[in-house]
């Protein structure tokens, strides 16, 4: 069970880190008639969030192996 959360966490975070405007058009676009793009803040928080879900798959990793 771990191993699947800690890939999927990895998998999640480095999606979010390198195209977090499809990530935008998949969850939030829906949400916003005018909106055509993400916001530049919108960008860095998926960007640090995507950081952390990677640090937390690669935590998860250590703990199952370490």
């Amino acid at each position: 069970m771990m191993f699947v959360f800690s890939v999927l966490s990895i998998f999640i975070g480095f999606f979010m880190i390198t195209i977090p405007a499809v990530l935008w058009d998949l969850t939030e676009s829906w949400k916003s008639k005018d909106a055509r793009e993400p916001s530049n803040f919108y960008i860095l928080t998926s960007r640090i969030l995507g950081g952390f879900s990677i640090l937390l798959g690669i935590i998860g990793f250590a703990d199952l192996f370490g």
